[in-house]
């Protein structure tokens, strides 16, 4: 039986560039902003690790208008019983998630998104 996917197109996101922290620090530095690079990549890193810290802690942490940070569990089946559930056994390991949230929800992302054909960028 062949895939109802199968001889289609579809649209998928393009990544041009990936933006690195010192990347960040210097594009925010020159928003007419009175901190300089230096001192935008030192709070953004700091800020790394505190969300790196705050996360393994059991926290959510939301940067407003942008994601809700939380860390999820992968799961490798399920134990019958309480006394039989082992962490080496059934948990595969931990993921990082990020929800959008604000102006970054699906609804603001589908009005401002740029679309266009692979072929025309």
């Amino acid at each position: 039986m062949e895939s109802k996917a199968y001889c289609k197109w579809f649209a998928y996101p393009i990544c041009k560039e990936t933006i690195d922290l010192d990347s960040l620090a210097a594009h925010m530095a020159s928003h007419n902003t009175p901190y300089s690079k230096g001192a935008i990549k030192g709070m953004l890193t700091d800020m790394v690790g505190c969300i790196k810290e705050l996360l393994l802690e059991g926290k959510n942490v939301k940067i407003a208008d942008l994601a809700i940070f939380s860390l999820g569990i992968k799961n490798n089946g399920g134990a019958d019983k309480t006394e039989d559930f082992q962490v080496s056994k059934h948990i595969k390991g931990v993921k990082l998630r990020a929800r959008a949230t604000g102006d970054l929800i699906t609804k603001s992302l589908n009005l401002e998104a740029s679309l266009r054909r692979a072929g025309n960028i």
